[in-house]
Order: C-alpha cells, then sequence, then structure tokens
C-alpha cells in the first residue's frame, strides 16, 4: 500500500475522523508521519481539554505501521506496550511527529537477524501551538524476522 493511501483512509477511519485526529503527513518512504488533533465540543473532557484517550490514540499507530513498512514483509511487528503521561492541559490544536532514521532500522534488523524477539522503546512528544508539551506517550515495539527468511 502506498503512503498517502493509508493516509486518505485512515482519516476517513470513523475513530479517526469523529475524534479530531487527522494525519496530515507520511512520508513516501513511511519515515515520517505528521499527526494532529482538534478541539472540538465532541472530544473534550468534563473540563474543557483533550480527552485523554484522543491523544494516546492520535499516537497509537503510528510506530508500528512505518517500522512494518520500513522493515518489509520478512518481519512481524506489533505495538507491545503503550503508556501516557499527561503534562499539562491540551487545548486547542495538538501535534504529533513521529519519524524514523536508517540507523535505528538497521539496529532492529541486526538484533533481530537471528530470530530472536526485539523490543525497543519509542518516545513520542504530542505538543500544542506554543510548542509546549501536551503528553509524552511511550511505545514498545515487538520486533522479529519471520522463520525461514
Amino acid at each position: 500500500m502506498k503512503a498517502s493511501t493509508l493516509r486518505i483512509g485512515m482519516n476517513l477511519w470513523p475513530p479517526f475522523l469523529f475524534s479530531g485526529i487527522r494525519i496530515r503527513e507520511i512520508s513516501p518512504d513511511w519515515k515520517r508521519v505528521r499527526v494532529e488533533l482538534r478541539s472540538r465540543p465532541w472530544n473534550r473532557n468534563f473540563v474543557g481539554t483533550h480527552f485523554g484517550g484522543n491523544l494516546f490514540a492520535m499516537t497509537d499507530p503510528f510506530r508500528m505501521i512505518p517500522v512494518l513498512q520500513c522493515l518489509g514483509r520478512d518481519y512481524m511487528v506489533w505495538d507491545q506496550a503503550g503508556s501516557i503521561e499527561f503534562v499539562k492541559p491540551g487545548r486547542g490544536t495538538v501535534h504529533a511527529l513521529f519519524e524514523l532514521d536508517d540507523a535505528m532500522l538497521d539496529e532492529l534488523r541486526t538484533a533481530a537477524a537471528g530470530g530472536d524477539k526485539v523490543l525497543r522503546w519509542f518516545d513520542t512528544d504530542v505538543i500544542d501551538d506554543q510548542g509546549d508539551v501536551v503528553a509524552r506517550v511511550s511505545k514498545q515495539l515487538y520486533v522479529r524476522r519471520k522463520s525461514g527468511r
């Protein structure tokens, strides 16, 4: 699947569409993803700030999918664990940027070369329009080279 096709499809996916989550960019090489969450009356919590579940949801698949696409069909990749730390109330539009580099991908390939599972943590900050951190999200990926490949 092309990155642009996935971006369009995910922007129309009801859980993202109705929660205000928008994928603004998925680079053609899958190494950069930009996501935003706009504040709407239906996605605010009791005190009028971003609902924490939406802050976590906006980051959910954007480590696993790019790593899987970059490593290719010879690898299994999925989310193993995740956590979120709420730093300050989120108001307005918030953003998250996910980037991969060749060194990290090479590190995963090397670690998984023997068929062993690899667990790797990735951190992402959710920031507001003023550049302040609203939340820190950590996701742990499980990576393993498929047997017989």
